[in-house]
């Protein structure tokens, strides 16, 4: 009988479902995709998991969990495995993506993501996977349930601005509305002040924001977004896998002469971090020459402004992974794309 050097656990990870496949390899280094299987992504359908890979594998190999970093989906899964000591490996979307582009694969399905996942973990030596700090999950919650609060706070003054302008207005309904408004106002408080308290209590990540929010554009919440959404830059290694992780990399579709596609972002990544860029492009633009500059350019190159604020997000969030591994705060004189990359991964 051969020996396992590898044995994992390729898992897709859906809103509702966990596509899993099976692979190993042996001291020969053959690699075998063998089984596969779907399972709810809920409580039970862990446990159905756990139980389901106990009797298709060896149990004189370790065996690793692999899946991609997939929002907030994979997150529940990812907490259950380690705390019945199973280990873990998340990868961000891009790695798994580029690496199945290698692969001889005609049509993908979530059962081919899952058989690629599984693959890469036996091809790559993949980090064991720790919970993040808990300060960056509470901070997380709250950055989350904030902007929950604000996007309805602006649905509601629209409602509102429109019952004012209608020559039908229910005085009864402007009167709810505004205290729902008034209710939100005092909840987003609450949780500002909350933030803060957290903050306060860890005087390393006090450094941390301030460095984040010394660039044009960045105040204080979304440096706290930022870091939050990315666990303190946990996963990332470069920028490139930042730009990939918040969905703004560029996806192009070539092929000859007759199939070109138009440049358009991913938005296959963390939507919150995403969308926290927009506003600080905007600030950067309006108060910052050298953004201004970037712009500028963009926009007269393309015509196409929208193109030119995604430019200035995606080096936006740059900055923040720069400055926060440099420890140094922005300076507008100084090219931070140079900064030495071994100072960018240490």
């Amino acid at each position: 009988m051969k020996v396992l050097l590898k044995q994992t656990v390729g898992i897709d990870v859906a809103q509702k479902e966990l596509v899993v496949s099976l692979g190993r390899m042996d001291e020969q280094i053959n690699i075998e995709v063998y089984a596969y299987k779907v399972f709810p992504n809920t409580k039970k359908g862990f446990s159905s998991l756990v139980s389901w890979v106990n009797k298709q594998t060896s149990i004189t190999t370790e065996v690793r969990y692999i899946m991609e970093a997939t929002g907030v989906y994979h997150e529940s899964l990812a907490y259950y495995l380690f705390s019945i000591k199973k280990q873990v490996s998340i990868v961000l979307p891009n790695k798994i993506s580029n690496y199945a582009r290698t692969l001889d694969i005609k049509t993908i399905t979530d059962k081919s993501a899952s058989q690629a996942i599984s693959r890469f973990g036996l091809e790559r030596q993949l980090e064991i996977w720790q919970p993040p700090l808990k300060i960056f999950n509470n901070l997380r919650q709250l950055c989350r349930e904030r902007e929950q609060l604000v996007h309805e706070r602006t649905m509601l003054k629209n409602q509102l601005h429109a019952e004012h302008t209608s020559a039908t207005s229910s005085e009864s309904s402007v009167k709810r509305t505004k205290k729902r408004i008034a209710l939100i106002d005092l909840q987003e408080k609450e949780i500002r002040e909350e933030i803060a308290v957290l903050i306060k209590g860890d005087q390393a990540l006090v450094e941390k924001i301030k460095i984040v929010s010394s660039i044009p554009g960045i105040g204080n919440l979304t440096a706290v977004t930022i870091i939050a959404e990315t666990n303190g830059f946990e996963l990332i290694k470069n920028k490139r896998q930042l730009v990939s992780y918040a969905g703004l990399d560029v996806r192009e579709k070539t092929s000859g002469t007759s199939v070109k596609s138009k440049p358009r972002i991913s938005k296959r990544g963390n939507r919150n971090l995403r969308k926290v860029m927009h506003f600080p492009a905007l600030a950067a633009i309006r108060t910052d020459e050298r953004f201004r500059d970037i712009f500028l350019r963009i926009v007269s190159r393309h015509g196409i402004k929208m193109k030119a604020i995604v430019a200035i997000q995606r080096k936006l969030l740059e900055l923040t992974f720069i400055l926060w591994k440099n420890n140094a705060f922005y300076d507008s004189g100084f090219n931070h794309d140079q900064v030495p990359s071994a100072l960018i991964k240490a």
